[in-house]
């Protein structure tokens, strides 16, 4: 059956490698896409196939939950529904959103307008608002998630159901998060969020935070990383100088009170391929939902991972 993905985000770092994984996996691209303010008008991806490259228009995405009427958007949107349609039962789109936590609202409720199902990679932005646009029953399909890559969701699943069996088993233990990724990343980690709360709630502590993670953007510090030993941030692996524009390298640390015990998690991701080929999984997942007529339903990828979705 065929899959037309819409690569929301390119000419993006993201936007580059989602769509070459999907074309890998069988997948096609649409004609048209959504980017940001300033970007190229056109965008050729190769992913090294049979078949060569694939040139995609791009558009300005919505710059508000309700554009005009007539507006880059809101064509490309059409044009897309009319290419789902003409599909048939066979065929199905998907769009995938790799675009900038800004952007999060307004494409959801640009996806919603269009029954047009979704993958969101996106992290960060105004949440609440894109819960809003698939608050209707009748919305489209979606898969939403702070991270694609399949390990680190099962990593992050077992320690939600370790905090839920388990809750306040560290009590009195100090939790030390840090989080580095490229300087481009506008938003803290979104898994570094969620992971945080299950080890907040195995520690019994209501007061930490999004603002108690630390964040490393500067090259120099990632570089030289954080032993473990006092210093600037807490326990952080060296970042190899060529990973410095695409990597995700987190250390988790809880401590006990008179210093003489400390459990560790450490998972450190070198370039991207890792989440493009999840976010493709993801796409095939939310597709073979669609043929099944399932809408309104928000999907995570650890739903993803327990129905075997995954490969």
């Amino acid at each position: 059956a065929d899959v037309t993905v819409v690569m929301n985000g390119l000419p993006g770092a993201m936007g580059r490698e989602v769509a070459a994984a999907c074309l890998r996996r069988g997948m096609h691209l649409a004609p048209v896409a959504l980017t940001g303010p300033g970007m190229p008008a056109e965008h050729v991806v190769d992913a090294g196939i049979p078949g060569g490259p694939v040139a995609v228009r791009l558009v300005p995405g919505p710059s508000s939950l309700d554009p005009e009427e007539g507006s880059p958007a809101e064509e490309a949107g059409r044009e897309l529904a009319a290419l789902a349609e003409s599909l048939g039962p066979s065929g199905c789109i998907v769009c995938i959103d790799y675009t900038h936590p800004t952007a999060v609202a307004s494409n959801g409720a640009w996806y919603a307008r269009h029954n047009l199902p979704f993958v969101m990679g996106t992290t960060g932005g105004d949440r609440a608002a894109l819960e809003s646009a698939l608050a209707s029953p009748g919305a489209p399909a979606c898969v939403i998630a702070p991270n694609m890559a399949k390990q680190i969701v099962a990593f992050q699943a077992g320690l939600e159901r370790m905090a839920r069996d388990f809750p306040g088993a560290f009590e009195g233990y100090t939790l030390r998060v840090t989080e580095s990724h490229q300087a481009t990343k506008a938003d803290t980690s979104g898994t570094a969020k969620a992971i945080s709360q299950s080890l907040a709630a195995l520690a019994a502590d209501g007061t930490f935070s999004e603002t108690s993670i630390e964040r490393v953007r500067d090259p120099e510090a990632q570089v030289a990383g954080a032993p473990d030993s006092p210093g600037a941030y807490g326990r952080l692996n060296p970042v190899p100088e060529g990973d410095l524009n695409g990597h995700a390298f987190h250390t988790y640390a809880l401590s006990s009170a008179d210093g003489t015990v400390e459990f560790q998690w450490r998972h450190n991701v070198r370039g991207r391929r890792v989440y493009a080929e999840g976010t493709a999984d993801a796409a095939l997942f939310l597709a073979g939902k669609v043929r099944e007529g399932v809408r309104g339903r928000t999907y995570s990828m650890v739903d993803i991972l327990e129905e075997g979705g995954m490969q």
